[in-house]
Formats: C-alpha cells, sequence, structure tokens
C-alpha cells in the first residue's frame, strides 16, 4: 500500500459526495501485482507478450502510430480502474473494432480467439478513452486477437 492522500474536488464532483461540506477525501492507493508469463505453454503466454509488445515496441502495436506512449508501465503513468459496465462494454466494444479493422471481421477464428486490448476493458485509459476524455489521444490502445483462454471475459465478433 502506498501513502494515504488527500484530495480536493471540484464542486461539480462535490455535489456527488456524500459529504459535501468535508471538499475532500483521504485515499489510499494499493498496488495489485498482475503475474502473467511469457514462457512457451504457459497460459497466459499471449496476453503477456501482447503487453510486453505494447510496453517495448509500442509502435509496433495496431492501430499504428508512431509516437504511442501506453499507459501502465510505471507510477508516473499508472492504470485507472473503473467499475463502470457502460465504459468496460466501450472500452471492449472500441477494442474488438481496432481487431476488425486489422485482422478482418473473422479475426475471432470461429470464436477460439478473444480481441486482447491493452490497456484493459475495465481501465479509463481503455479503448474507448478519448469518447469519454477529447483530450486523450485516440485510438492508442493496442488491441489483438489472442487465444481465448487468455482474456477474461470472453469477448467474440
Amino acid at each position: 500500500m502506498l501513502a494515504p492522500r488527500w484530495g480536493r474536488f471540484s464542486p461539480a464532483e462535490l455535489s456527488r459526495w456524500p459529504y459535501p461540506a468535508t471538499k475532500g477525501a483521504a485515499t489510499f492507493s494499493y498496488i495489485a501485482a498482475m503475474v502473467l508469463s511469457a514462457r512457451t505453454g504457459a497460459e497466459d503466454r499471449a496476453e503477456a507478450q501482447h503487453i510486453k509488445t505494447a510496453f517495448t515496441h509500442p509502435e509496433d502495436t495496431k492501430p499504428y502510430m508512431p509516437a504511442k506512449k501506453v499507459p501502465g508501465q510505471n507510477v508516473e503513468a499508472p492504470l485507472h480502474r473503473t467499475v463502470n459496465v457502460k465504459r468496460n462494454d466501450d472500452n471492449r466494444n472500441a477494442a474488438k473494432k481496432q481487431c476488425r479493422r486489422y485482422w478482418g471481421a473473422g479475426y475471432s477464428l470461429g470464436n477460439t480467439r478473444d480481441c486482447d486490448e491493452y490497456p484493459f476493458a475495465s481501465t479509463y485509459e481503455g479503448a474507448a478513452e478519448h469518447d469519454y476524455d477529447p483530450e486523450a489521444a485516440r485510438s492508442t490502445s493496442p488491441s489483438s486477437p489472442s487465444p481465448r483462454k487468455t482474456t477474461r471475459p470472453a469477448v467474440s465478433s
């Protein structure tokens, strides 16, 4: 766990807060490790390789963008989880759109593959980020088809 931080909020955010008079809150950050293996035969190998490529050679991922910066590699640019079901679905749909664009409508190879995206659909930085934040770069989330067993939950075309 990282040290707690005091957050101040805008008037719009405070209007949704149960106790607006407090004008802030303490937030605690937890670091959750997600261990994936790129070893031959590992169940999550395709996912691990996809993330490794996104981090080490983002220019080799789809959609192509020469100066692509992929969040989540360090504490200065972390991923931010969202539990908003609509946003998660929008992120998944935007990633699937990229898979269809680059690998065709049959990218799922008879539902044996999912469209693997990074940053994950459950993050604010997911593939639909630009739809929610016009300041965000459009279509920078790397997507690729990967064996169905490596992605959770299952997403098909």
